[in-house]
């Protein structure tokens, strides 16, 4: 499977690393040159992946880390707009099959998740299970959390 991902912190470095073991063709994809020396310092120097440095709603940055050959694409910056926009891109102009997105907002995750984008948003997924925790009750699977929280957002 080839797939592009769009931020290479803790979540896209980590989630490549575990890809590029089981096989996979990753190329990750971010604006910071040191994100890539951060991801072979915390994950070693086995931390193998193809990088492209550029940034990732611009469309050559897009074709250079081979969009256009990729089965998925997951975005997961620090930027919901940066998500979302990138997300939309490669799905529309690319139609790449499989597009995942991080989004912290849960307002905006559940729009975009009406909207057909499988969107994680792991404020709503962490409410979720400390809440679970908190309350002594066995942790549940991501789409209950998801369904649990969402009903909840936007409400005082």
């Amino acid at each position: 499977m080839r797939v592009v991902i769009l931020g290479c912190g803790r979540v896209g470095s980590t989630l490549a690393a575990m890809l590029t073991k089981e096989g996979h063709h990753v190329c990750v994809i971010d604006r910071d040159q040191t994100a890539f020396e951060k991801a072979v310092q915390r994950l070693g120097p086995d931390f193998t992946r193809e990088t492209v440095r550029g940034v990732g709603i611009d469309e050559a940055t897009l074709l250079q880390a081979g969009i256009e050959e990729a089965d998925v694409f997951v975005s997961v910056t620090s930027g919901d707009n940066t998500n979302i926009v990138a997300a939309q891109i490669a799905r529309h102009k690319f139609h790449v099959p499989k597009v995942f997105v991080r989004v912290y907002d849960p307002i905006r995750a559940q729009a975009y998740r009406e909207a057909g984008i499988e969107t994680v948003c792991t404020t709503t997924i962490g409410a979720g299970v400390f809440h679970d925790m908190l309350l002594g009750r066995p942790l549940r699977g991501l789409q209950e959390y998801i369904d649990d929280v969402a009903p909840h957002v936007g409400q005082q």
